[in-house]
């Protein structure tokens, strides 16, 4: 009986911080917005993407990266872009956290090796990204050419979340607070 209520405890535990991290997904989104270098804005949303998948794994990563992107996006009045937003956004997380948790197994000593992982996770995690939104685009637009405009702003969204959330990832893994909470980071 004490072992079911504890795998109860753990569920809810992780269902709270998966929703959490979605409607911190979509904070990040909406609200933070720094210029970007293409004429357009890049927002926290993907540094709280990669993190979730690194602090909840993949599947709990992908349900609040998904949910959370895909809400922004609906509140932004861009909500033509949810429905892909949800998939991108999910296949992210699930990319980044699977490839992490593998990973972070065979890691060796050193803040180096840290620092070397989580930007690996994070440039394979934004690959569906980039892809994902060009192709969607091209379905928009009706064309593959016309679409790849959006590639140069979504590469930048993609290295400023890779950098935010590693330079991040590596704060929080000082923490022992965040280490017992979030063993697997």
């Amino acid at each position: 009986m004490e072992h079911a209520m504890q795998r109860t405890q753990e569920r809810t535990r992780m269902m709270v911080q998966t929703g959490a991290f979605a409607a911190l997904a979509c904070v990040a989104t909406m609200v933070v917005k720094v210029p970007s270098p293409t004429n357009g804005y890049m927002n926290l949303g993907d540094t709280v993407v990669l993190l979730g998948a690194y602090l909840l794994g993949p599947v709990y990563g992908a349900v609040a990266a998904g949910i959370g992107s895909a809400l922004a996006d609906i509140l932004l009045a861009a909500a033509v872009y949810a429905p892909a937003t949800l998939v991108i956004k999910a296949v992210m997380a699930l990319v980044a956290g699977t490839l992490y948790r593998h990973l972070r197994r065979t890691e060796g000593p050193g803040a180096f090796h840290a620092l070397g992982v989580l930007v690996t996770c994070g440039l394979v995690g934004e690959v569906p990204m980039v892809l994902g939104y060009w192709l969607y685009d091209a379905l928009l637009l009706g064309s593959l050419a016309g679409s790849a405009i959006g590639i140069p702003s979504n590469l930048v969204q993609a290295a400023f979340g890779v950098t935010a959330s590693t330079l991040l990832a590596l704060a929080l893994r000082k923490s022992g607070y965040v280490r017992k909470r979030f063993p697997t980071l």
